[in-house]
């Protein structure tokens, strides 16, 4: 495993086609060859295959499916890293259905290897909860030298959740967060990286989809003290930072503010 203290990160802020998985890989693709040389770490939104989709029985993929593939293939190709969420169903003991379906995070490596993290707090505005089966763990991902916490849109609204108990280094969510409530995208990142002393990066789609609901991006990247490392924007673009982690730490080791954070535990 190649260490570093410097992870060069392209947040890629796009519309999303409305349950057109092959497509979107495709839109994806085309940036994502656009990159420049160098980068680390590639992140999408929120269901970035199909759009935040209540009609998982449909479009559920399973972990060896054509996304996850490519995904692969990408990560192997660019030698990044490459994050978004999908939707995948896996097998279901209980007699009365057949799959259980998650909001899945998918982080793969470079070598093809996936770390996965589902989706906690599901949203109950849009009866995701109804579909979908909630994750019950969070997931630290280690990447060169850099260990991650990636989340999922509406955790967002949940500090306990991303509390910074694990010591790590970069938190980073994928979002479809809806323009209506986008004032409370930009305060929430931006606490999560004071609370936290953290690197913390939200990806957002654009444009509108299917059942009419508007998405303005503002994907954004703060360093551990709350300062934007972005140039805020409602279009398509890939945004690219590169953070180091010395800075990070000689910040902590300054100002020592997570020395005094509270002990707990989930029940």
């Amino acid at each position: 495993m190649i260490t570093t203290n410097k992870l060069k990160t392209a947040l890629i802020q796009a519309d999303l086609i409305w349950e057109k998985p092959a497509e979107n890989r495709n839109h994806f693709k085309e940036k994502i060859n656009k990159l420049p040389l160098g980068i680390d770490l590639i992140i999408l939104p929120e269901m970035f295959s199909t759009g935040f989709t209540m009609n998982a029985q449909h479009l559920a993929e399973t972990m060896t499916g054509d996304t996850i593939i490519w995904m692969q293939d990408v990560a192997n190709k660019k030698q990044a890293a490459i994050v978004g969420s999908i939707i995948i169903k896996e097998p279901c003991l209980d007699a009365d259905k057949d799959y259980n379906y998650y909001n899945r995070l998918l982080f793969v490596h470079p070598s093809g290897k996936i770390d996965f993290y589902d989706k906690k707090h599901l949203f109950t505005l849009a009866r995701e909860h109804k579909v979908f089966s909630a994750g019950k763990d969070i997931v630290l991902i280690h990447y060169k030298d850099w260990k991650i916490c990636s989340l999922i849109c509406y955790d967002l609204r949940f500090p306990v959740w991303a509390r910074n108990t694990h010591n790590y280094d970069l938190l980073l969510y994928v979002a479809n967060w809806p323009t209506p409530r986008i004032e409370a995208w930009n305060a929430l990142l931006k606490a999560r990286a004071i609370e936290n002393m953290s690197y913390t990066i939200g990806v957002n789609r654009i444009g509108t989809d299917a059942n009419g609901y508007e998405y303005s991006g503002d994907s954004a990247a703060y360093d551990m003290l709350g300062k934007c490392l972005t140039k805020n924007t409602t279009k398509e673009v890939s945004l690219i930072i590169e953070l180091d982690k010395e800075i990070q730490c000689k910040t902590r080791d300054k100002f020592r503010f997570l020395e005094d954070k509270d002990v707990f535990t989930f029940q």
